[in-house]
């Protein structure tokens, strides 16, 4: 039997269940964008991850399957970026420049155009058991499979932003 393990970093795509954090986010920059939404609330803003792209993760385990001997094989990116960051990026990719005041619990993602906070801190959203860092090593996968993930990390946000804030338009001429 073929057994191989594969450990699959967080892969995001539009299709990513939308109470995951990346989907919140886009979900709420294209609703926030368009009317729909006054404020996103969020929990740690500095916890970081390690996000890639759902389509080249699904590339990686059939590559895995491919080989004549099963095997364990890590699936990331090695590259780790804050949610912080994640926000910046899907409300710039629709056109909403934010920037980040304050710190922990009082920290605004406010928009710089209007001064008007878009994203607060609630505590309720702060994990009991949270782990700060979340880092993959994808060498295994390059060497021996010849995988390395080709969508950058502010690529991946702006698709995933893009397809929400479509969804956020088609929202808004069905309430009109």
């Amino acid at each position: 039997m073929h057994a191989s393990n594969g450990i699959l970093f967080n892969h995001e795509s539009p299709r990513r269940g939308e109470t995951f954090v990346t989907r919140k986010i886009t979900r709420a920059a294209g609703r926030i964008r368009e009317g729909l939404q006054q404020k996103l609330l969020l929990g740690n803003l500095s916890a970081q991850r390690d996000w890639g792209f759902a389509p080249e993760y699904t590339d990686m385990m059939w590559r895995i399957l491919q080989q004549d001997e099963p095997d364990d094989y890590v699936c990331a990116t090695g590259e780790m970026h804050t949610v912080r960051s994640f926000c910046e990026h899907a409300f710039e990719a629709v056109g909403i420049p934010l920037k980040f005041e304050g710190e922990e619990l009082h920290e605004k993602g406010v928009c710089q155009k209007t001064g008007k906070a878009l994203i607060e801190v609630s505590p309720n959203y702060f994990r009991p058991a949270e782990v700060e860092q979340l880092l993959g090593d994808p060498t295994k996968a390059a060497e021996k499979l010849g995988w390395k993930p080709e969508v950058t990390f502010k690529e991946l946000v702006t698709i995933m932003a893009s397809s929400d804030w479509k969804l956020a338009k088609s929202e808004k001429r069905q309430k009109n």
